[in-house]
């Protein structure tokens, strides 16, 4: 890491979720990992201009789900939560309205 980098935290574990308003019903785990695979989750998503939030108690409950597996209902709030900051964030929550 280079010297810059001190001051942020470490990434000690990463999700990914896709969510499509109107296409699918539920958010999806799309990526997982810990340590330097979380770092890269991070990394490619600020790249790709995708929002990231930090929540580790989050990121480690969605991290113990299997791909394809539905979040649970105990979780919905904090992920529906997460997803409308990213959709109000993006612009994305006002194109749902109108359809």
């Amino acid at each position: 890491m280079a010297d810059a980098d001190k001051d942020e935290p470490e990434i000690k574990v990463a999700v990914a979720l896709k969510y499509e308003p109107g296409k699918d019903r539920v958010p999806q785990l799309t990526a997982k990992g810990q340590g330097r695979v979380a770092a890269r989750i991070v990394e490619i998503a600020q790249a790709s201009g995708v929002h990231v939030e930090h929540n580790e108690a989050l990121a480690r409950s969605l991290s113990r789900l299997e791909f394809g597996e539905q979040i649970p209902k105990e979780l919905y709030r904090a992920v529906a939560e997460v997803v409308g900051f990213v959709l109000k964030k993006t612009g994305e929550i006002k194109k749902v309205r109108r359809e």
